[in-house]
């Protein structure tokens, strides 16, 4: 196995970390190789990576990014923006394994308790920590934090390159690989790769050029993301709550369970969302207060509102021979339930395991990747199947479904196997359990 290449520098320049490249850095060659080629700097393709290197440190990856991806704070990249994300415990576990969960967990926000409940109508539901023997239910990291963790732990590994800004303006299979045509500033690349995982988002151009489809599912509504400032604590409880016009979540933030933000998820049908994101911060805080109520008290101020559009895209498919679709190209759920990254991440764990697995001399040899969707197909299955459900459940007034709620409401509470797979499917531990292998691992 070849070693892990050093780009050699213009000049005096320095470098922003030895595994970087720099947008000026110079290379022997204007063609670069490599064993694994991750397209795709955000949550999901930085952690694939840093699996992929703790599983096998012989393995050659070159991480390839069209943002700068400096130590430290990272720049702007659409993953790490203001939005905050839920780990569910099972993610704990891999992330303890990476060596990088005590740092994520300084700006880590424990869940104690998840409370679920229907505006308009009785019943509901709590699930407690206490219950099932754990210390958090999950923990509420902001975006912007996961991503300077990951990047910090990426620029510290030998055996991974982190190619940053650059584009990918062509991938194409070869008979053991693929061949990818970067750029990078005025100069054109070429880097041949025996596996190439694309992590590129939801909206993936490089999914699209291969002519990778995607069955596609609208929910013809709009996700409207903010902070929320309260008067009182929130005491590590995370709220559903779930209306006729669509479910809203608030998530516990600040670190402790004495904090006083929230990060609000507020679903919303298209136009509904455009007049309440042109309210003033005053008129938006009333109008969700009128909302939610007042179990976390009163909202007194609110940060930088966002929004994105909600549909569910699943392609179909994810691995051809030397290509896998990863994270936000492979599936793109729902956040009502927070499944998402959580999915995504023992997605990457799998393809992790089923890379060291003996046989196929290539790394992406199909039989390998086949394994690879052998091990996540179930899990991604009931995942996707349990996001989509509940969204369609709790975002209608029809009094058929409102019925259908309410008992389950009562089932989740009257009847305790309901509860408890309930319970493990929010947690994320209602899919195959991952676990590392490296190399020399037992």
């Amino acid at each position: 196995m070849a070693q892990t290449r050093n780009n050699q520098r213009q000049g005096d320049m320095e470098p922003l970390i030895k595994n970087t490249m720099n947008e000026n850095a110079t290379v022997n060659s204007d063609t670069l190789d490599t064993d694994i080629a991750i397209i795709g700097g955000g949550m999901v393709g930085a952690a694939q990576a840093a699996l992929l290197a703790q599983t096998n440190p012989q393995w050659r990856i070159t991480l390839l990014e069209t943002f700068p991806m400096p130590e430290g704070k990272p720049s702007f990249q659409p993953s790490f923006d203001d939005r905050s994300t839920a780990i569910a415990q099972g993610s704990v576990q891999l992330l303890q394994q990476l060596g990088i969960w005590s740092q994520l967990q300084q700006h880590g926000t424990p869940i104690d308790q998840v409370h679920v409940s229907d505006k308009g109508h009785l019943g509901g539901a709590l699930i407690d920590r206490r219950e099932h023997h754990v210390d958090a239910l999950g923990y509420v990291v902001p975006n912007a934090w996961i991503g300077r963790v990951l990047i910090a732990h990426l620029h510290q590994l030998a055996n991974v390159d982190i190619v940053a800004p650059a584009t990918v303006e062509q991938l194409q299979p070869q008979a053991s690989g693929a061949r990818l045509q970067l750029r990078r500033g005025e100069r054109s690349l070429t880097l041949t790769t025996q596996l190439a995982i694309i992590a590129d988002g939801a909206q993936s151009p490089l999914r699209e050029s291969l002519g990778i489809d995607c069955q596609l599912q609208s929910y013809e509504q709009t996700a409207i993301i903010a902070n929320i400032g309260l008067d009182q604590s929130h005491k590590g409880v995370a709220y559903e709550r779930f209306t006729d016009q669509g479910p809203m979540a608030l998530l516990p933030l600040g670190g402790s369970l004495q904090g006083q933000t929230s990060a609000l998820v507020w679903t919303q049908p298209k136009a509904e969302a455009e007049t309440i994101l042109a309210l003033s911060d005053e008129q938006f805080l009333q109008q969700l207060q009128q909302r939610f109520g007042y179990r976390l008290g009163r909202f007194v101020s609110v940060g930088k509102r966002d929004s994105y559009p909600l549909s569910l895209s699943v392609a179909k498919e994810q691995i051809r021979s030397s290509l896998v679709v990863m994270g936000n190209a492979a599936h793109f759920l729902h956040p009502v339930a927070g499944q998402g990254f959580n999915l995504a991440l023992r997605d990457c764990a799998a393809l992790a395991t089923s890379l060291m697995e003996k046989g196929d001399s290539a790394l992406g040899a199909l039989p390998r990747l086949n394994r690879y969707m052998e091990l996540q197909r179930l899990d991604q299955q009931a995942t996707i199947h349990f996001s989509d459900q509940l969204t369609k459940l709790f975002s209608t007034a029809s009094l058929p479904q409102a019925a259908l709620r309410a008992l389950g409401f009562v089932g989740l509470e009257c009847v305790p196997p309901a509860k408890h797979w309930f319970t493990r499917q929010t947690m994320g531990a209602g899919g195959r359990q991952q676990v590392l292998n490296p190399v020399g691992g037992h």
